[in-house]
């Protein structure tokens, strides 16, 4: 685009501000900015913006009802007519959506803004704007925006069964070795593509709360075993078999756009975290399989998702993006994930630590694959015979099964690996080879070892994630044992009191609690890790057994100078991770 469509004209600079005033004047409201929705998300399969509304003491009903009549007529008036309207009520709000054209998604935030105007203005019993006059300058915006040329390739990719993938800058079609890419203002015509060349490659999208990093890895392990060139977005990075295009988190969509539009990639999978469903939609429109690890409390109450059964519905909407003839593998032994999946007619991979579970047995009746724990040993069913067997001791990850978390996602890792259709041997390999160290599996279970004490270093933040670590970790003896925590300033005052009791699990001598001055997000310095020494307190842990630092760096390093032989450390390492691991590297002997 050759111009920001955001601001094309002084016009649409007083449009903002009047609105932004309008928004202002209902004071019951809270109104968050309108999002572009890039992809398929929590609220529709299509393309379009979206807001959220908070507000309290009224009908959320009333306010849906208002949306319908007025987000209508302005779509009506601006030539939207075929667009859809999609509202959503959550706890304490709604959010409020359209679809639109693919080539102009920022008109279309400006055209939910417009429409809630006119909302806010009736649930004021104020005057609204001209409503000829800002249609008029919804029209001007939407013609400096509109790209026929993207609009044709997108029906045009659909019509070859391919997947369109597209950004502010470039359009591709396919994935990996059958992608095309272009620049957005230098598109051809469709019938200058060579379609004949464009295919879509075997994708895997992984989300849940917690584990779907590590799923991904082992998933490229075993794909790289299988001697595929492997395509890998994570909270880490993009990779393109051993090359790493980027470090950062590239768990939304421009992640796996960038991985997918590599001509060396053969096949991919893409981690998808809850934020970027929310802010931007889903990565891609055909996936071949889709897997939800877990559902756990996290990240409540941003973007309309305050609940857990509003977090499932999220982690759910991976299956807008499964091709039709696509699997969903989830984890059997996941209350929330079995309750949303009732209702479902989606084929589903279940996988469990219990081969007796009522979704593995339903399964096995049925003739449906999955994938489960048998006496020690990881057993994938195809769907009329037991045709992989593998010792979980034989698996590094597992800690001889005693790392339950890690089981599931092995679990999780055979069933995606073998809808891809990876042969048996290479997920033996894969997995056999994968080990719980800084290089396979950063931040996750890493174990080291110094002056006779093991260590181990996890990245687990949230109460589900530190309970399954210290599970892991309390059948193994020791003499003393240390824990350090570490948590955002934005988690809530009940999460760290849920995060405190989750550690005391490990049966801590010592707590060092750290203090992330680059995650204080709006609490002071200090105050985190004074109310996780105060609920540790309230559980009865002795003061004088708490120890404080002002960073991570320095409570690992407090940690390991008060380590004798026999002792046992599990250091959560929410930030700073590289710079522990330095000081493990000048200080500790890796396992």
């Amino acid at each position: 685009m050759a111009t920001d469509p955001a601001r094309p004209m002084d016009r649409i600079e007083k449009l903002e501000t009047a609105l932004d005033i309008q928004w202002a004047a209902v004071d019951a409201f809270n109104v968050e900015p309108p999002r572009r929705l890039t992809g398929p998300s929590l609220l529709s399969d299509h393309p379009g913006a979206v807001m959220d509304v908070v507000f309290d003491g009224v009908d959320p009903g009333i306010v849906t009802a208002l949306w319908e009549k007025h987000a209508r007529k302005v779509l009506d008036h601006v030539g939207w007519g075929d667009q859809k309207l999609i509202s959503r009520v959550f706890q304490g709000g709604v959010s409020l959506a359209i679809s639109a054209p693919v080539d102009q998604l920022y008109s279309a935030t400006f055209v939910a803004k417009t429409a809630w105007h006119f909302c806010a203005a009736e649930l004021s019993n104020s005057a609204s704007l001209s409503f000829e006059d800002m249609t008029n300058d919804l029209k001007r915006v939407m013609a400096e925006e509109a790209n026929p040329a993207l609009a044709a390739l997108m029906s045009a990719a659909a019509a070859h069964d391919v997947d369109f993938l597209c950004d502010d800058d470039h359009v591709s079609v396919g994935h990996g070795i059958g992608s095309q890419i272009w620049p957005v203002d230098g598109l051809p015509a469709p019938d200058q593509v060579d379609w004949s060349a464009v295919s879509d490659g075997p994708v895997a999208l992984l989300t849940g709360t917690n584990g779907k990093t590590t799923t991904t890895r082992l998933c490229a392990a075993i794909a790289t075993a299988a001697g595929k060139v492997v395509g890998l977005t994570s909270t880490d990075l993009v990779q393109v078999g051993s090359d790493i295009l980027d470090r950062g988190d590239y768990s939304g969509p421009g992640g796996g756009r960038m991985a997918l539009r590599d001509p060396r990639v053969e096949m991919a999978f893409l981690e998808v975290a809850r934020g970027g469903i929310l802010r931007r939609g889903l990565p891609i429109r055909r996936a071949r399989v889709a897997l939800v690890t877990n559902v756990a409390k996290d990240h409540l109450g941003e973007f309309g998702v305050m609940t857990l059964d509003d977090l499932a519905q999220t982690k759910f909407a991976v299956m807008r993006a499964l091709a039709t003839d696509g699997a969903l593998v989830l984890n059997a032994d996941d209350p929330q994930i079995v309750a949303a999946a009732a209702e479902l007619s989606q084929l589903i991979w279940w996988f469990s630590l219990d081969a007796t579970s009522p979704q593995i047995t339903q399964a096995r009746e049925r003739g449906t694959p999955c994938c489960f724990v048998k006496l020690d040993h990881f057993i994938f069913f195809d769907g009329s015979t037991e045709v992989f067997s593998m010792p979980l001791a034989e698996v590094p990850i597992t800690l001889h099964g005693a790392a339950k978390h890690n089981v599931r996602n092995v679990l999780a890792a055979v069933c995606v690996c073998t809808v891809l259709g990876i042969a048996a041997e290479a997920i033996r390999t894969g997995l056999s080879g994968f080990a719980s160290d800084h290089k396979d599996n950063p931040g996750r279970f890493n174990e080291f070892r110094y002056n006779g004490a093991r260590v181990f270093v996890d990245f687990a933040h949230n109460a589900h994630s530190i309970s399954a670590v210290c599970e892991a970790l309390s059948a193994i003896p020791s003499k003393r044992r240390f824990i350090m925590l570490s948590q955002p300033g934005d988690h809530s005052d009940q999460d760290l009191v849920d995060v405190t009791k989750a550690a005391l699990q490990f049966r801590p001598d010592v707590i060092v609690t750290a203090e992330i001055e680059d995650y204080l997000r709006g609490r002071s310095f200090g105050e985190t890790t004074g109310r996780l020494q105060a609920s540790a307190i309230a559980d009865g842990f002795d003061p004088d057994q708490i120890l404080s630092a002002d960073t991570p760096p320095i409570g690992a390093k407090l940690i390991l100078d008060n380590l004798q032989p026999g002792d046992l450390a599990l250091m959560l390492v929410l930030s700073d991770r590289d710079e522990v691991f330095d000081l493990f590297q000048n200080s500790l002997g890796s396992k």
